[in-house]
Formats: structure tokens, sequence, C-alpha cells
């Protein structure tokens, strides 16, 4: 998927779109991502002006967001701006090495369980072969007004 089709399942923009594109997917069982850092990313300004490190937290959200089309793919259902996909928790988040401008961030987010519109996921997030971030995500379809 390039990043128009990604931007029909996922509600989120610059600067908050975290997903440049999927290259490998199986529905309702897998899906792997890519997203390339760069220096002009808006967090850099300030995280850190000295040492530009990605927030931990914007690595997490992209495994998430990455996830996310795993879900509205895996139902058959292209999202509408009535439903969105919600975090309802993170476990076990583990963050191994920085992410530098310049790095290549792959995803990959294994669907665990699903049941009643609540998704759980393992997520690993890799700069090459080195792990950076690892995390359970548990997420849920909600219809808003």
């Amino acid at each position: 998927m390039d990043i128009h089709q990604i931007m029909k399942y996922l509600p989120h923009r610059y600067p908050f779109l975290l997903v440049d594109r999927v290259i490998e997917m199986t529905l309702g069982e897998r899906i792997t991502a890519i997203k390339n850092v760069t220096i002009n990313e808006p967090f850099f300004v300030g995280h850190f002006p000295h040492s530009p490190v990605m927030p931990g937290v914007l690595i997490i959200e992209a495994m998430a967001q990455t996830a996310a089309i795993l879900s509205f793919k895996s139902r058959g259902a292209i999202p509408d701006e009535n439903t969105i996909l919600y975090f309802a928790g993170i476990d076990n988040a583990r963050f191994k090495r920085p992410v530098l401008p310049g790095d290549t961030l792959t995803f990959e987010a294994k669907l665990e369980r699903e049941m009643r519109g609540i998704w759980k996921y393992s997520a690993i997030a890799r700069v090459g072969d080195e792990i950076a971030a690892q995390a359970d995500l548990m997420c849920a379809i909600k219809q808003i007004a």
C-alpha cells in the first residue's frame, strides 16, 4: 500500500501520520510497514536539538497505526469520519535502541486476538536487524458522533 491508500484507512495527517508504506500484509494475521525518519520531522526541533532522537511514544503510535490498518483491512471496511480505532492498552513496552534521523523503521504487528471490536497485537519496530521498540497493544474500534 502506498501513502494514498494508507490515508484511506487512517484518519491521521501530517504531522501525525507515521506510516509511509505497507510492504506486506496477511489479512487477519500480520502486517509489515515502514517509516522513513528524516531530520525534517517536527519533533526533532525539541527532542533533542543537540542530539535528535525520535520520541518513544511516537514509535509506539506508529506501531498502533500499522495495527489499525490491519484491523480495518481485515474487516473489509474503509473507516468513515464516524469510525476510529482508539488505544485501549499498552503492555510490555520496551525501548532497545534510539531511532535517529536517516533511520528506516520497519513495523511488524501480529494479531493475537480479536473479540467484539477489541483487537490485541504484539508489535515490534526495527531499524535494520535491531529491535528499536516492542509492545503489546490493545485497540478498540468505536463509532463517534
